[in-house]
């Protein structure tokens, strides 16, 4: 939304758009207790894994963690931006991340100096470096199980890099394969999101109101409908929250309250025939 949009409302910024500042994210006491085992993870080395159905906040687990993690002295971390590339790719972006260079036809070499940096950096800051990788059910079986073996040493006795993988249940369905039995049985920090209740999205909307800077802009009338139509669903939470304060915007509206739902969405009212009205 443009300044002149977002001044009518009071707002920082949109508190429903996916990239509001990392400041704005809700840190729920078992995000806080994952990234927590992590920062642990991340003395040792080894997998951590974040699961959910789309829309759960994955994504959002992930940036909590990289923004705690970059704080802390020593932690080197990289992102993965193309989980689903081959493995000349990977190689490439692994480079890229460790700051190696890297030539993808010569991957005895890759991985020499890949594990040459990693292990400069553990003898001079005690931590291995993290990698985060979204979309995990994405990458190919070859890349995963590069990605074990390139960390492991000394007979898988010594790691030298912490990895976060975050995925779907695809990604959990691809580790009961034969190939992938060995990665999947070595995650050791989990963490598998459910469908958020009625009472927690709603406090989820709180949260993203005050941050923004104008905790009136929906009634706790509309708050508590969003959050009982969302069906447990941050993605779809926002996005609803969303287009309600585009309509709002449009019609110069200073607060959004239900009228402004039942009017967008069509909700049959209990006096409507069942099946009437569009629903979502």
């Amino acid at each position: 939304m443009n300044k002149k949009l977002l001044a009518l409302f009071g707002l920082k910024w949109n508190p429903f758009a996916p990239d509001v500042p990392a400041e704005a994210l809700q840190l729920t006491p078992r995000i806080e207790s994952f990234c927590w085992r992590v920062e642990q993870l991340a003395g040792e080395g080894g997998f951590a894994i974040v699961t959910g159905a789309p829309g759960l906040g994955k994504s959002v687990t992930l940036r909590l963690l990289a923004e705690r993690l970059s704080g802390l002295r020593d932690v080197q971390v990289g992102v993965l931006s193309r989980p689903q590339a081959g493995m000349a790719d990977f190689y490439r972006e692994m480079g890229e991340l460790f700051g190696v260079e890297l030539h993808p036809h010569n991957r005895y070499n890759g991985a020499k100096l890949l594990r040459t940096r990693w292990q400069g950096h553990i003898d001079a800051s005690l931590c291995r470096p993290v990698l985060i990788a979204d979309e995990g059910q994405e990458m190919q079986h070859a890349v995963l199980n590069e990605l074990r073996l390139l960390c492991s040493a000394r007979l898988d006795s010594h790691l030298l890099l912490t990895v976060v993988l975050a995925g779907d249940q695809r990604l959990i369905e691809r580790f009961r394969a034969e190939d992938l039995l060995p990665l999947g049985s070595r995650m050791r920090v989990r963490l598998a999101l459910d469908r958020s209740s009625p009472e927690e999205l709603q406090e989820c909307l709180r949260h993203a109101l005050q941050k923004a800077g104008a905790t009136k802009l929906m009634t706790p009338e509309l708050i508590a409908t969003l959050s009982d139509h969302a069906q447990g669903n941050m993605r779809a939470l926002m996005n609803m929250a969303g287009e309600l304060l585009a309509l709002a915007a449009q019609r110069e509206a200073h607060q959004i309250d239900e009228k402004l739902f039942f009017e967008l969405y069509d909700t049959p009212s209990p006096t409507q025939p069942k099946g009437s009205g569009r629903r979502r």
